[in-house]
């Protein structure tokens, strides 16, 4: 194995043990106990993906998105597990930028 690919699953190992991912297993894996809310959790990130990359998006469309699913977000498992997505998201496109940074690649 060369010391890139060392250097990579040296990687993934810490993304592995690191708080934010392991707290974003707990929390999926806590939501996969009630399938018809993990199947309503996938619906809505998808249209909530769905909208993020239309080209047609208004500020009205968004306020419909965030008012018909308000009380749907205001359960803890979706909250929680919604946080804990969004946080390990971050912590990934951190990474990819220092990474891409770092090396002056454009």
């Amino acid at each position: 194995m060369n010391t890139v690919d060392e250097a990579v699953n040296n990687l993934i190992k810490e993304i592995k043990n690191s708080e934010v991912y392991l707290e974003y297993r707990k929390q999926l894996e806590l939501l996969k106990q009630d399938p018809e809310l993990k199947r309503q959790v996938d619906e809505f990130r998808k249209r909530n993906y769905e909208m993020q990359m239309s080209e047609d998006m208004d500020f009205g469309m968004l306020t419909r998105f965030q008012s018909e699913f308000k009380t749907f977000r205001e359960n803890p498992l979706v909250d929680n597990f919604l946080a804990a997505e969004l946080d390990f998201c971050r912590m990934m496109q951190k990474i990819n930028f220092n990474i891409t940074e770092a090396i002056d690649f454009e």
